[in-house]
Protein backbone atom coordinates (compact mmCIF):
# COMPACT_ATOMS: atom_id res chain seq x y z
CA UNK A 1 0.00 0.00 0.00
CA UNK A 2 1.27 3.48 -0.85
CA UNK A 3 1.83 5.78 2.11
CA UNK A 4 -0.10 9.03 2.21
CA UNK A 5 2.01 12.05 1.35
CA UNK A 6 3.06 14.34 4.16
CA UNK A 7 1.03 17.53 4.59
CA UNK A 8 2.76 20.25 2.62
CA UNK A 9 0.56 23.30 2.97
CA UNK A 10 -0.02 25.68 5.88
CA UNK A 11 -3.49 25.33 7.40
CA UNK A 12 -4.72 28.65 5.97
CA UNK A 13 -3.88 27.49 2.46
CA UNK A 14 -5.66 24.20 3.10
CA UNK A 15 -8.81 26.02 4.17
CA UNK A 16 -8.61 28.20 1.06
CA UNK A 17 -8.26 25.10 -1.14
CA UNK A 18 -11.27 23.47 0.53
CA UNK A 19 -13.36 26.60 -0.03
CA UNK A 20 -12.11 26.78 -3.61
CA UNK A 21 -13.26 23.19 -4.19
CA UNK A 22 -16.73 24.10 -2.91
CA UNK A 23 -16.88 27.18 -5.13
CA UNK A 24 -15.77 25.16 -8.15
CA UNK A 25 -18.65 22.77 -7.45
CA UNK A 26 -21.07 25.70 -7.31
CA UNK A 27 -19.91 26.75 -10.79
CA UNK A 28 -21.58 23.54 -12.02
CA UNK A 29 -24.75 24.31 -10.02
CA UNK A 30 -24.01 22.00 -7.09
CA UNK A 31 -26.15 22.68 -4.02
CA UNK A 32 -25.75 22.94 -0.26
CA UNK A 33 -21.97 23.38 -0.25
CA UNK A 34 -20.39 23.00 3.18
CA UNK A 35 -16.86 22.96 4.54
CA UNK A 36 -16.50 21.06 7.81
CA UNK A 37 -13.49 21.78 9.99
CA UNK A 38 -12.34 18.31 11.05
CA UNK A 39 -9.07 19.30 12.74
CA UNK A 40 -10.30 18.71 16.29
CA UNK A 41 -12.33 15.60 15.46
CA UNK A 42 -10.34 13.38 13.14
CA UNK A 43 -6.69 12.66 12.40
CA UNK A 44 -7.63 11.65 8.84
CA UNK A 45 -7.91 15.12 7.32
CA UNK A 46 -8.38 18.77 8.22
CA UNK A 47 -11.48 19.58 6.15
CA UNK A 48 -14.44 17.87 4.53
CA UNK A 49 -16.11 19.56 1.59
CA UNK A 50 -19.67 18.30 1.01
CA UNK A 51 -21.82 19.22 -1.99
CA UNK A 52 -24.93 17.81 -3.67
CA UNK A 53 -25.88 17.32 -7.31
CA UNK A 54 -29.32 16.62 -8.76
CA UNK A 55 -28.35 13.95 -11.29
CA UNK A 56 -25.58 11.50 -12.12
CA UNK A 57 -24.39 13.57 -15.11
CA UNK A 58 -24.21 16.59 -12.81
CA UNK A 59 -22.18 14.60 -10.25
CA UNK A 60 -19.68 13.88 -13.04
CA UNK A 61 -19.62 17.52 -14.18
CA UNK A 62 -19.04 18.74 -10.61
CA UNK A 63 -16.24 16.23 -10.01
CA UNK A 64 -14.59 17.10 -13.31
CA UNK A 65 -14.75 20.84 -12.55
CA UNK A 66 -13.26 20.42 -9.07
CA UNK A 67 -10.41 18.28 -10.40
CA UNK A 68 -9.71 20.69 -13.26
CA UNK A 69 -9.84 23.79 -11.07
CA UNK A 70 -7.64 22.36 -8.33
CA UNK A 71 -5.21 20.94 -10.88
CA UNK A 72 -4.81 24.53 -12.16
CA UNK A 73 -3.79 25.38 -8.57
CA UNK A 74 -1.21 22.56 -8.59
CA UNK A 75 -3.33 20.06 -6.64
CA UNK A 76 -4.19 16.53 -7.71
CA UNK A 77 -6.26 14.02 -5.75
CA UNK A 78 -4.26 11.35 -4.00
CA UNK A 79 -7.20 8.96 -4.36
CA UNK A 80 -10.66 8.99 -5.99
CA UNK A 81 -13.56 6.65 -5.16
CA UNK A 82 -17.02 6.24 -6.64
CA UNK A 83 -16.44 7.85 -10.01
CA UNK A 84 -18.14 5.00 -11.87
CA UNK A 85 -21.26 4.88 -9.71
CA UNK A 86 -21.85 8.66 -9.61
CA UNK A 87 -23.85 8.38 -6.40
CA UNK A 88 -21.07 9.54 -4.06
CA UNK A 89 -17.68 10.51 -5.42
CA UNK A 90 -14.88 11.07 -2.94
CA UNK A 91 -11.84 13.13 -3.95
CA UNK A 92 -9.07 12.67 -1.38
CA UNK A 93 -6.56 15.52 -1.46
CA UNK A 94 -4.92 14.16 1.73
CA UNK A 95 -5.51 17.15 4.01
CA UNK A 96 -9.02 17.80 2.73
CA UNK A 97 -11.58 15.43 1.26
CA UNK A 98 -14.31 16.44 -1.18
CA UNK A 99 -17.60 14.51 -1.13
CA UNK A 100 -19.85 15.00 -4.16
CA UNK A 101 -23.21 13.38 -3.48
CA UNK A 102 -26.26 12.70 -5.54
CA UNK A 103 -28.92 14.49 -3.42
CA UNK A 104 -30.79 11.34 -2.40
CA UNK A 105 -27.52 9.62 -1.46
CA UNK A 106 -26.48 12.56 0.73
CA UNK A 107 -29.83 12.26 2.49
CA UNK A 108 -29.02 8.62 3.35
CA UNK A 109 -25.49 9.11 4.70
CA UNK A 110 -25.94 12.52 6.39
CA UNK A 111 -22.22 13.15 6.85
CA UNK A 112 -22.89 16.61 8.25
CA UNK A 113 -25.01 15.03 10.99
CA UNK A 114 -22.48 12.24 11.62
CA UNK A 115 -19.81 14.91 12.07
CA UNK A 116 -22.24 17.30 13.77
CA UNK A 117 -19.61 18.59 16.21
CA UNK A 118 -17.46 19.93 13.38
CA UNK A 119 -17.63 23.67 12.80
CA UNK A 120 -19.51 24.25 9.53
CA UNK A 121 -19.04 26.91 6.91
CA UNK A 122 -21.73 27.34 4.27
CA UNK A 123 -20.29 28.33 0.90
CA UNK A 124 -22.47 30.40 -1.45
Amino acid sequence: MTARPNPKEPRVVLHDLAVRAARLALEKKAKDALVLDMRELSPVCDYFVIVSAESEPQVKAVVDRIEEGLRDAGERPWHVEGRGGRQWVLLDYVDFVVHVFLERTRDVYLLERLWGDAPKETID
